[in-house]
């Protein structure tokens, strides 16, 4: 018997490994809204129980970071889906008379 070199086989032919693509997980979003000096507190709450489906206990804390901190991530989703939430939260807001602001970063 002798020795394979380079994927040959015992007959001389080259042998081809497949091989499966690397495939990448798209990137993911945070979306976040943003404090303003004339959106209700109540109202905000409100969006976030509405659009994010959170309970009453975890959307009032999202809205206090939003109240202290400036901002305050709503969920993390897909590009498309994030994009949805963030034209929602906005449309919604104007339908209102509220100037509340929602946008949204990679994760």
């Amino acid at each position: 018997m002798g020795t394979y070199t380079n994927n040959q086989n015992q007959h001389g032919d080259v042998s081809t490994e497949t091989s499966r693509p690397k495939l990448k997980r798209p990137p993911m979003y945070k979306v976040i809204i943003l404090n303003d000096d004339y959106t209700p507190m109540d109202f905000v709450v409100m969006i976030l129980e509405r659009f994010f489906a959170m309970n009453r206990e975890k959307a009032t804390r999202i809205m206090l970071q939003v109240h202290t901190r400036g901002a305050g991530v709503c969920g993390i989703f897909s590009r498309d889906i994030a994009e949805t939430k963030v034209a929602q939260v906005e449309n919604y807001s104007r339908q209102h008379n509220h100037p509340l602001k929602c946008t949204m970063e990679v994760a």
